[in-house]
């Protein structure tokens, strides 16, 4: 077990930094957009105009604090990282410990409604038998795991993390985890360097599939499949490449 005691946490954004970010949404610099263009250059202005008005006059940001803060929270230093994640205790007889990592670019708020679900299933109608003690960190260097200067983890490095996280920190010698995008190569990578650890695993959304050869002879399915691959490598991979080769390009001074 670790020294270090993991202290308690909620979220609480200062009013000046919600003022702050109000007032840079006020004076945004809209750019032209081709007449009638709609979605076919770019993200619709008049939808993009929308959005900003309801983060800037409309979003009840105390609202969703308190949603999250109802979870329990916590916080550590840990390998180099200020470590944010929830550890919510399962109700029932014996709660299995459940390790859920988030992708990329999101983060625990993903989990929010599935929380519940799994550490109180009685609550839902479920069996209390099923409930498990769910801890859901949220992934070094990404929102409430981000501090300035911090040193960066790669997927291997947040694997270990995270074993020390719920066998040394946490107590559990023996778990079981599921992740998603990111997550599921951090499950992955865990599962492979740290399965003495592991009950189980449960991953989805692993991009990696989208690269592997089709068969020669395709079936209707298939072609399907092929289609919908090929037009999300198109239209919706930009940020990839963009960020993947330029990690620190502004478009805009």
């Amino acid at each position: 077990m670790t020294s270090v005691e993991p202290q308690p946490y909620r979220l609480d954004v200062p009013d000046d930094v919600l003022d702050d970010l109000r007032e840079r949404l006020q004076r945004t610099r809209w750019p032209d957009e081709i007449a009638g263009s709609r979605w076919e250059y770019g993200a619709n202005l008049a939808f993009m105009r929308r959005l900003t008005e309801r983060w800037r006059d409309g979003f009840d940001w105390r609202a969703q604090e308190a949603k999250l803060n109802a979870f329990d929270q916590f916080r550590l230093p840990l390998d180099g990282t200020k470590l944010h994640f929830i550890h919510q205790p399962g109700v029932g007889p014996d709660p299995l410990p459940l390790l859920l990592v988030h992708g990329w670019p999101g983060s625990v708020w993903e989990f929010h409604e599935l929380i519940p679900r799994l550490a109180d299933p009685a609550r839902f109608g479920g069996d209390p038998a099923d409930a498990f003690t769910v801890v859901a960190p949220s992934l070094p260097g990404f929102t409430l795991s981000f501090e300035a200067g911090q040193r960066r983890l790669g997927i291997a490095e947040m694997a270990d993390l995270f074993a020390r996280l719920m066998t040394d920190v946490l107590g559990y010698p023996r778990f079981a985890a599921q992740g998603g995008d990111w997550g599921g190569y951090i499950v992955g990578r865990l599962a492979n360097a740290h399965s003495d650890k592991l009950l189980g695993v449960h991953l989805n959304f692993l991009r990696c599939p989208l690269d592997m050869p089709f068969p020669a002879e395709l079936t209707d399915e298939d072609r399907r499949y092929q289609e919908e691959i090929g037009h999300w490598q198109t239209e919706e991979t930009g940020y990839s490449l963009i960020q993947g080769t330029r990690p620190r390009h502004r478009l805009m001074p």
